[in-house]
């Protein structure tokens, strides 16, 4: 028997009360400040961070927040709007007062709080997806929101027990961190450091073909295909993670674009998000969006992926940011995207380097192996613990 079923058959062993959060924690009311006002008082070296709508944070001085509404003692933050979430703290902060916090006597309650809430999400982002174009929680939600409430004791082990696999998570997430920049470092510079006497340097556009558009007048109005926007590119581990099934009565205006197997897809709109990928045999004959540009590397000048590779690496997002325009949404033409020259030995060359980076992206980036891969497995049975863990029978006496 576990320590944790030791004490549920000692202290709670026909069940636990359910309470309101709001019968149980102490709530706590945010900081009246503006945008404009956070980007300000913006300093790194600040003593108070402060949190806002999504995902944006900052760390400010004290003494330079109006109206400052300090909380010094752990609390659970619940983001109520953009991104539904919770956040445990336990330095002092402060927050947009559009968002609330809880917290309690003992510390031990406040961290069982947030692992209760994280294993509520889904109930809470479904509750604000009816509240108009940016989702959005009110108060109501969590002060009415009934959670199991067992002996500190026991909220103490399930505490220890979820904080362990956190800090496991953390560990990974750190070393895939270090990982990827150390791969990026040698990436780049293998991709640079080259005999110079068998390297030719041209551009994007002298090794790479021609693509087509697709022309729907000459289409069966039947057939369908798998439509590849800007969305649809995950921007970290740089693979397409869903399509839309489109033909010639439902297209999108701006759906042109026929890819092939091998062909490298970088989104010009935004470009410095880094929204690439190499095309499977998944999306062979597939259309994307004219937001991309699409790179067909001339297999008898380079390989795919040394094109690939190049476009992932440091000195052609320098390239990017000296050539792109605009100030909201920036953007860069394809022809300035093929201005882009690269370094090209022989094929034999070639092949060897982009054998030693893929063994290093796979550890990197790779959602069957690798690190990734490791973290992923750890986060499931994170939240299949946790949310055992927080079930239990009720006290209804």
């Amino acid at each position: 028997m576990s320590k944790l079923d030791e004490l549920i058959t000692e202290l709670c062993p026909e069940g636990v009360k359910y309470k309101k959060i709001k019968q149980v924690y102490k709530r706590l009311k945010g900081t009246p400040i503006t945008a404009g006002k956070m980007k300000e008082i913006d300093n790194p070296n600040g003593e108070i961070r402060i949190f806002a709508g999504g995902k944006t944070v900052i760390n400010a001085m004290e003494k330079d927040i109006p109206n400052a509404n300090i909380t010094r003692v752990p609390a659970v933050l619940v983001q109520s709007r953009g991104v539904i979430d919770a956040v445990y703290y336990d330095k002092p902060f402060t927050f947009k007062n559009e968002m609330w916090a809880y917290t309690a006597d003992n510390e031990v309650a406040v961290k069982y709080l947030y692992y209760v809430l994280k294993s509520n999400l889904s109930y809470f982002r479904k509750a604000a997806s009816g509240m108009g174009s940016l989702p959005q929680i009110s108060l109501r939600v969590t002060e009415e929101f009934v959670i199991p409430v067992p002996p500190l004791p026991v909220q103490q082990e399930i505490v220890r027990i979820l904080d362990n696999f956190t800090e496991l998570t953390a560990e990974l997430t750190a070393e895939l961190t270090a990982r990827r920049k150390q791969y990026e470092y040698y990436r780049d510079l293998l991709l640079t450091d080259l005999n110079e006497d068998t390297v030719k340097w041209i551009s994007l556009k002298e090794c790479t073909l021609p693509t087509s558009n697709i022309k729907w007048s000459l289409e069966d109005e039947a057939t369908t295909y798998k439509y590849i926007d800007l969305t649809s590119v995950d921007r970290e581990l740089h693979y397409i993670t869903e399509t839309q099934e489109i033909n010639k009565n439902n297209a999108p205006s701006r759906a042109q674009q026929i890819v092939k197997a091998g062909d490298i897809l970088f989104a010009t709109t935004r470009p410095l998000l880094k929204r690439y990928c190499l095309i499977d045999s998944e999306y062979d004959g597939q259309i994307c969006s004219t937001g991309f540009c699409v790179l067909r590397a001339n297999t008898d000048i380079v390989l795919q992926k040394w094109v690939l590779y190049h476009i992932a690496s440091s000195s052609f997002y320098y390239h990017v940011e000296k050539y792109q325009q605009g100030a909201s949404y920036p953007a860069i033409s394809d022809a300035n995207v093929k201005d882009y020259r690269i370094p090209v030995p022989p094929i034999e060359e070639q092949e060897c380097i982009v054998a030693i980076l893929d063994r290093f992206d796979a550890l990197c980036n790779d959602l069957t192996s690798g690190i990734p891969a490791e973290i992923e497995t750890r986060q499931k049975q994170y939240e299949y613990y946790r949310d055992k863990l927080l079930s239990f029978k009720e006290v209804t006496a």
